[in-house]
């Protein structure tokens, strides 16, 4: 069941069990392992999300995300070079003004990404909101501020975390997590937004075929979509 944003005050403070401490350590001990790689190979990984957080469950994915526009090729390269499978290679693109992202799925819980084109501050500011972790961070157990899908902000603690609402508090948000207000806004009412008329899904998700690679794909798309080859041209 998907967790419906907060629009009402709300503040309290959660504490983890045993079970959900051990749960977080196993699957940033998974994420590490994969950012190892990648890092290896100069690039900057975060994870974002509930694992970045803290505020994990046995439903939270491993997002790993590379903010700088690198060769596909090189990145699978990478991976199948560390005996890293690759189950499913997805090309998105969440609306007409955001970035298309590749997006690079290992196992059923663990996705890699990057961008296909340059993004706007909304979009690099995205994962600050949610929460960002380095490999660093994950190496030391530091854990950052985020706001999950309720529009609750995570500010985590020894004993777990506190959290509060986010709509009507954008400025305090903003302000904790480093971002503009205009960011918060933006995921503010998109969120809400979605809880209102239902899941909107994204502009273009397209699986990629074995012989196709994300470029080729992007390429196509630029040629027969007129917004693709906007976005694609805009900041450059």
């Amino acid at each position: 069941m998907t967790k419906k944003p907060v629009k009402h005050a709300e503040h309290r403070e959660v504490f983890y069990d045993s079970k959900r401490w051990a749960l977080l350590e196993e699957l940033r001990d998974k994420a590490a392992q994969t950012m190892e790689v990648l890092e290896n190979a100069r690039f900057e990984p975060i994870v974002h999300g509930s694992i970045a957080r803290g505020d994990v469950n046995v439903k939270s994915d491993i997002d790993i995300f590379v903010a700088t526009q690198i060769s596909s090729f090189t990145v699978e390269t990478v991976l199948e070079k560390a005996g890293i499978s690759i189950s499913k290679r997805v090309l998105v693109q969440a609306t007409p003004t955001y970035s298309m992202k590749a997006h690079i799925e290992t196992d059923e819980n663990t996705t890699i990404s990057f961008p296909l084109m340059k993004m706007r501050r909304v979009e690099t500011e995205f994962y600050r909101f949610g929460g960002q972790a380095t490999l660093e961070n994950l190496r030391k157990k530091q854990r950052t501020v985020g706001v999950d899908k309720r529009l609750m902000l995570i500010e985590p603690t020894e004993d777990g975390h506190v959290e509060s609402t986010v709509a009507g508090q954008e400025e305090h948000a903003a302000r904790l997590l480093g971002i503009s207000v205009d960011t918060v806004l933006d995921r503010v009412h998109a969120l809400l937004r979605r809880d209102k008329i239902g899941r909107t899904g994204v502009f273009i998700k397209r699986e990629l075929r074995e012989n196709e690679s994300f470029e080729l794909v992007l390429s196509r798309m630029a040629k027969q979509n007129p917004a693709v080859h906007r976005r694609l041209t805009s900041l450059r």
